[in-house]
C-alpha cells in the first residue's frame, strides 16, 4: 500500500495513504522523523525512566509515575481496547510501527541523542496510551486538594473559595464559536488557543491526514495517533478547552506490614491485602533508587507507605470543613499499631481500563456535529468542554469525559479511606449548552457549563473580554479573528487599582506612580512601561501579603514529593488569588491598605526602568537545556486573552501560554489558519525548527494549505508499506 508525505512552506507534514491503518503508520513515521527526541523523552516520562538520561532533576517525576502505575495502566487500557475495539487497537499498532520505523533516522538528525548518550528504544503498542496518561496526569490538578486541606486547616472553610482560581499548575484555553449569523460568509467560525506549559519542541503538531475515508487537518499530540483536540474535516470542525473538572481523588490510607506483605484499613473496619512490589529507578551519574509500589483497593499509593510519609511526619488530616477526627480507631481493628498514613490516587483509567481512544477514529471520520457528538461519547480524559460546527449550520457545545459521582468532600481535599461514604458511584451525565441565541459561544475555563464538575475555575475575565470584543462588530471573517487572540487588556487589575485610588498621604514619588497607574489603559502591552510598573507593584503586594503572619503556616508546605510542590507554594497561590484577597469581606486580620501602600512606596523608590517585555519573557521547558540565550519578550498576562502567564510575586517570566492558535473556517477550510510557538520540526538548527516563532510573537498565523499543487512531495517519503 502506498503512503505519500508532502510538506508545505512551513514544513508541516501533509500525509496521504490508501487506508486509515497505513495513514496511522505514516503519521507515526513522520512524527518520529520530525520529533524523535520529543517522542523518546515522552516515552521515558510515561514509563518513569527519564532520570536514566536526564538525571536527578527527573527523579521526582519518575517516582510519581512508577508509584501511580501509569505504564501498567496503559497496558491494561490497551488490552481492554483490543477486546472492545480491535479496529482502533490495530490502528494504534500501525502508528507505533511507523514510530519504530522512523526513530533511527529521526535520532540521527537530532543532536540531543548524542548529548544525552541516548539510543532510541522500542515503542510498544500501549506506548501512545502511556504518553496520553502522563501528559494529562496532573491536568486535573489533584495536588490542589493538598493545598485546600492545608488552607482549610489554617484559615477555615472559606479559604476554598478564596483561592479557587486557576494557577500555574493547571492548563486552560480560550475558545469561541461564531455561528453563521455572526460571520460574513454565513458559515461558522471556530477559534482559540490552548494554554499549556510552553515546551520546545511544542506540545502540538500541525498535520494533515488524508485517506479515502477522511481528510483532516488539525493539531496532533506527538506520540498519539489521530487528531484529538483541534481538527477540521472539511465539513465539520471542533475544538476544546479544559473543563476544569475534578475527576481524580486522593485517599489517606492507613497501612501496616504483615508477614504476607502490606494491608490497608478499609471503610468496613477490616484490613485488606494491598498489592506490593519493588522497582529499580536508574539515575544518570547517581546510584539507582529502589521504589516500593503499593496499591490499595482505592488506587496506587503515590506518597508514603506503611511507615508514613517519606519525611516521617504525616500532616494532620482534615476530613471536611469543621469536621472532627474520624471516630474509628485503627488499633481496635486487630490490636495492631499503625505508624502513619499514606496517600493513594484514584483516577478513572485505572478503575475502568478505558482511556477513551475509541473516540479518535470516529472524530477523523466525522462529517457533522452529530458525528462529533457520538464520537465524544467515548471520550474519557482529560475532561473538556467542546465546541463544534458543521457546514450545514449545526453547532455543538458540550462537556466530554468521565467525572465520577461521589461525596463533595472527595472533590475538595484528601478523604479517609477507612471511613465509609467516599466511594465512587457511576459518572456525571454529559452537560450540553443550548445553541447561542446571539450567535456567540465562549469557553475560557470559566465557571459556566462545567460548573457542576469542578471546584477551581478561571476568573471570568478572559471569557468576558472575548465576548465584549466579539460584540464590537456584527459579522466576522477568519482574517479578523486573530486580533482577539492577542488582546492584552488585564481584567483583573481593578481591585489593586481601587486600593491605590483610595490611598492618601503618599510620598511625592509614590503619588506620581499612583496617578500614573490610575491613568494606565490596563493593557499589558510588550512596549508598555506602565504595564511594567503595575506588575512591579502587584508583585510587591503579593510578597507582602504572603509574608503576613496569618499565612505563615502555609509558607512551608508539608514534605510531599517535589513534583507536587507547585500546587502548594504560597506566593503563586496569593498571586493568582490577589483580586479575591483584596476584595474579600473577611480580611483575615490583614491591613490591606497598609500592604498596598508599602508596596507602592517600595516600587516608587526603585521603579522598573524598562518595558513589560524586558522582564516578561518566554521561559519554555526543554528536557535537555542547551546553551543559554535570551528568550523573546512577550505581551499579555495571566488574565489577558493573550494569556502568557507570569507568576505575580515570584517571576515575570512566562512558562505557560498559547501552545497553538487556530481559526477554523467552515465556509472554506483553505481560509483557516494556525500557528505554534516554534515550528514543525523538533530538530535544532533545521529550517522549520523555530520559523513560526516570530509570527506567534506578533499574533500572526500561517495559512492552512489544502491545494496539493502548493505542496512539496518528499521523494524518499513515498513508499510501499507492508
Amino acid at each position: 500500500m502506498t503512503t505519500e508525505t508532502c510538506r508545505d512552506a512551513w514544513g508541516i507534514p501533509h500525509l496521504r495513504a490508501s487506508s486509515a491503518a497505513e495513514l496511522a503508520y505514516a503519521q507515526g513515521r513522520v512524527t518520529a522523523l520530525d520529533r524523535a527526541w520529543q517522542l523518546e523523552v515522552e516515552r521515558h516520562r510515561a514509563q518513569g525512566t527519564s532520570a536514566s538520561f536526564l538525571g536527578a532533576d527527573a527523579v521526582s517525576w519518575d517516582v510519581l509515575v512508577r508509584r501511580a502505575r501509569l505504564d501498567d495502566t496503559a497496558r491494561r487500557c490497551f488490552a481492554a481496547l483490543e477486546g472492545r475495539d480491535p479496529e482502533t487497537a490495530d490502528w494504534v499498532r500501525r502508528y507505533v510501527d511507523g514510530v519504530n520505523a522512523g526513530l533511527p533516522e529521526g535520532a540521527r538528525r537530532t543532536p540531543e541523542f548524542a548529548r544525552a548518550d541516548l539510543t532510541p528504544g522500542r515503542w510498544e503498542p500501549w506506548t501512545p496510551l502511556g504518553i496520553w496518561l502522563s501528559t494529562h496526569l496532573l491536568f486535573a490538578g489533584f495536588p490542589a486538594k493538598l493545598w485546600r486541606e492545608q488552607a482549610i486547616r489554617h484559615l477555615g472553610p472559606d479559604a476554598v473559595g478564596l483561592f479557587a482560581t486557576d494557577g500555574p499548575g493547571t492548563a486552560g484555553s480560550n475558545g469561541w464559536l461564531l455561528t453563521g449569523a455572526r460571520t460574513a460568509t454565513g458559515h461558522a467560525l471556530i477559534a482559540g488557543d490552548p494554554h499549556r506549559f510552553i515546551e520546545d519542541p511544542g506540545v502540538y503538531q500541525q498535520i494533515r491526514l488524508s485517506c479515502p475515508e477522511f481528510d483532516v487537518i488539525g493539531l496532533a499530540v506527538p506520540g498519539v495517533p489521530g487528531i484529538a483536540h483541534f481538527g477540521h474535516t472539511g465539513s465539520v470542525a471542533w475544538a476544546i478547552t479544559n473543563a476544569m473538572a475534578d475527576y481524580q481523588d486522593l485517599y489517606r490510607e492507613r497501612l501496616r506490614r504483615t508477614g504476607a506483605g502490606v494491608e490497608a484499613l478499609g471503610p468496613d473496619g477490616h484490613w485488606h491485602r494491598a498489592t506490593r512490589h519493588t522497582e529499580t529507578l536508574r539515575i544518570a551519574d547517581e546510584p539507582a533508587l529502589e521504589i516500593e509500589v503499593i496499591e490499595t483497593p482505592r488506587g496506587p499509593v503515590i506518597v508514603g507507605g506503611p511507615e508514613g510519609l517519606e519525611s516521617g511526619v504525616a500532616p494532620e488530616p482534615m476530613y471536611g470543613p469543621g469536621a472532627a477526627e474520624p471516630s474509628h480507631d485503627p488499633q481496635a481493628a486487630d490490636g495492631e499499631d499503625v505508624e502513619a498514613e499514606a496517600l493513594a490516587l484514584r483516577y478513572p483509567p485505572r478503575v475502568t481500563a478505558d482511556l477513551g481512544f475509541s473516540a479518535l477514529l470516529p472524530l477523523l471520520r466525522a462529517r457533522t456535529v452529530q458525528d462529533i457528538d457520538r464520537a465524544l461519547d467515548n471520550w474519557a480524559e482529560p475532561v473538556n468542554v467542546v465546541q463544534a460546527a458543521d457546514t450545514a449550520g449545526g453547532t455543538l457545545h458540550r462537556t466530554a469525559g468521565r467525572v465520577p459521582t461521589r461525596a463533595r468532600a472527595n472533590r475538595i481535599h484528601p478523604v479517609p479511606a477507612w471511613e465509609p461514604g467516599h466511594e465512587w458511584h457511576g459518572t456525571h451525565e454529559t452537560l450540553y449548552a443550548p445553541e447561542p441565541p446571539d450567535g456567540i459561544a465562549v469557553m475560557a475555563n470559566q465557571r459556566t457549563l462545567a460548573a457542576p464538575l469542578g471546584i477551581e475555575f478561571a476568573p471570568p475575565h478572559r471569557a468576558d473580554r472575548i465576548r465584549a470584543l466579539l460584540d464590537t462588530r456584527r459579522t466576522w471573517t477568519a482574517d479578523t479573528l486573530p486580533a482577539i487572540h492577542t488582546d492584552t487588556h488585564l481584567g483583573s487589575a481593578g481591585p489593586l487599582l481601587d486600593h491605590l485610588a483610595a490611598l492618601d498621604d503618599l510620598t511625592p514619588q509614590a503619588a506620581r506612580l499612583r496617578d500614573r497607574l490610575l491613568a494606565w489603559n490596563r493593557r499589558m502591552d510588550a512596549d508598555s512601561t506602565d504595564a511594567a510598573a503595575y506588575a512591579a507593584v502587584r508583585g510587591a503586594v503579593v510578597r507582602r501579603l504572603a509574608a503576613h503572619p496569618v499565612f505563615a503556616p502555609l509558607a512551608e508546605p508539608p514534605a510531599y514529593p517535589e513534583v507536587l510542590l507547585p500546587w502548594l507554594a504560597l506566593v503563586p497561590r496569593i498571586g493568582f488569588a490577589l483580586e479575591h484577597l483584596l476584595r474579600a469581606e473577611k480580611p483575615y486580620g490583614i491591613d490591606r491598605p497598609a500592604a498596598v501602600r508599602a508596596a507602592l512606596e517600595e516600587v516608587a523608590a526603585a521603579p522598573p526602568s524598562g518595558t513589560w517585555s524586558d522582564t516578561h519573557r518566554l521561559a519554555p521547558w526543554r528536557a535537555l537545556p542547551g546553551e543559554p540565550y535570551d528568550e523573546p519578550g512577550l505581551a499579555g498576562d495571566h488574565d489577558c486573552v493573550l494569556c502568557t502567564s507570569a507568576v505575580p510575586g515570584l517571576t515575570d517570566r512566562a512558562a505557560r501560554g498559547p501552545a497553538a492558535r487556530y481559526v477554523w473556517d467552515l465556509a472554506d477550510r483553505a481560509n483557516s489558519r494556525w500557528v505554534v510557538p516554534f515550528g514543525a520540526d523538533g530538530a535544532p538548527g533545521t529550517p522549520h525548527h523555530h520559523d513560526q516563532l516570530s509570527l506567534w510573537l506578533e499574533g500572526d498565523m500561517v495559512p492552512v494549505v489544502t491545494d496539493r499543487t502548493l505542496l512539496d512531495i518528499e521523494p524518499d517519503r513515498t513508499e510501499e508499506t507492508r
